[in-house]
């Protein structure tokens, strides 16, 4: 019996293949009419070559495209597969993923698109999809659906158009991610939903997210980033690689203490690699910045991604914005340290300084971005706040995440 082989596209372009061994390593070759015309590689740590990859960076970047931890052993455990099994997942679940790769059995090209595909869901059908989200992540074995999207959180890919969720099946692509509210974490949908909003008030680039009550409960639902809806009306994937992907770090050490990307090495990737390294440097410091002023520690590697809208990529908009600090529940230990530090209690101005050259120029600068974020998020979330008093949407926790900021502000902000 001859060894599996996943035909890999990049939208409707074949780039490659995938293929496992009898040892169950994973091999990943560039197709040679892709590399023909190619101007970029599907990934940094996959450069455009002839010569098959064997490494382990075939692994890290393939299984980046798979959920993460629970919602992949729930996953694996429906479809009667290993966990470790990448291959097989991607074979089950890999038809949308983050970006604009989808994988097929060999000689299956994507299908083609149809109306049928697009199911428009009521108020019923839409509740009982959340309660079966609850059993089946990504509703993997439902018929005709392919969905994959890294990350932990219980969440579905869908399409959104005046105010209707829509179950996306077949080839089309999604518009946005659903996002039902979490059990174990208190109004986690007001929480994301006020940091994303802060974030843009503030200048950070994300992607417009909403909240949206089925029936009474509430769901968070974001667009993708990495969709355009093109001059015909019709929705394009744009391609993306989170960090680790790009590092060829496999998702399961996404946490700097585990071995995953740190501050310095996203910096790193980003002066050697983007369109525009200086601006996309100070943007994602910005980022960084701003998930201590709102408690996030959960901003890892694979929470952050390069976006392949020309040659180069370009820093994705934030995402994943939470503030995890205001449950006494969740580890407050940030994902990525801060001057060497990993409890944010433990982090001054010195501390700060030590991400950037060392440097006169460089130590003002860091000292400038700190003061502007400080004040810009303080007075922005106060006000947000009360914007969303009106709406109607009122929760202790956006209280709480008002009142770390004034305090991580004060700490971040002359005199220290």
């Amino acid at each position: 019996m001859s060894n599996p082989i996943l035909d890999v596209y990049l939208n409707a372009v074949q780039v490659g293949k995938l293929a496992q061994n009898n040892q169950g390593s994973l091999s990943f070759t560039y197709a040679p009419e892709f590399l023909h015309h190619a101007t970029s590689s599907i990934s940094l740590c996959l450069p455009l070559r002839a010569e098959p990859f064997m490494g382990p960076e075939v692994k890290a970047f393939f299984s980046g495209l798979l959920p993460d931890d629970i919602a992949k052993q729930k996953i694996a455990r429906y479809l009667g597969l290993s966990e470790k099994n990448s291959f097989a997942l991607l074979q089950a679940l890999g038809g949308e993923c983050a970006g604009a790769l989808s994988l097929y059995p060999e000689g299956h090209p994507p299908p083609l698109y149809n109306d049928k595909d697009i199911e428009i869901l009521d108020d019923a059908k839409l509740r009982d999809i959340l309660e079966l989200l609850k059993r089946h992540p990504l509703l993997v074995g439902e018929d005709k659906i392919r969905l994959s999207l890294a990350g932990a959180q219980n969440k579905l890919p869908v399409g959104f158009e005046n105010n209707r969720v829509a179950l996306i099946t077949g080839g089309a692509p999604t518009t946005h991610i659903l996002k039902p509210a979490l059990d174990h974490i208190q109004d986690s949908v007001y929480n994301e939903l006020f940091c994303m909003h802060l974030a843009e008030k503030i200048g950070i680039a994300v992607p417009k997210a909403m909240i949206l009550f089925v029936g009474d409960i509430p769901c968070y639902i974001v667009e993708r980033y990495d969709r355009k809806k093109n001059q015909k009306g019709s929705i394009e994937r744009i391609h993306q690689e989170d960090f680790c992907q790009a590092l060829g770090i496999p998702p399961e050490i996404k946490y700097e203490r585990e071995g995953g990307p740190g501050i310095a090495k996203c910096l790193d990737i980003i002066n050697m690699h983007f369109v525009k390294p200086a601006l996309d440097q100070r943007n994602f410091l910005n980022i960084v910045i701003f998930n201590y002023l709102i408690g996030n520690a959960d901003a890892h590697g694979k929470n952050f991604s390069l976006l392949y809208r020309e040659r180069k990529p370009q820093l994705a908009p934030a995402y994943d914005l939470l503030s995890t600090a205001v449950y006494p529940n969740l580890s407050p230990k940030m994902a990525m340290k801060i001057g060497g530090r990993y409890d944010p209690n433990d982090v001054f101005l010195r501390h700060w300084q030590r991400i950037v050259p060392n440097t006169e120029p460089a130590r003002k600068n860091i000292e400038k971005q700190l003061s502007i974020m400080a004040k810009y998020t303080l007075d922005h979330a106060i006000a947000l706040r009360e914007t969303f008093k009106h709406d109607g949407l009122v929760s202790p926790v956006i209280d709480a995440i008002c009142v770390l900021i004034e305090t991580r502000a004060k700490r971040i902000t002359p005199p220290w």
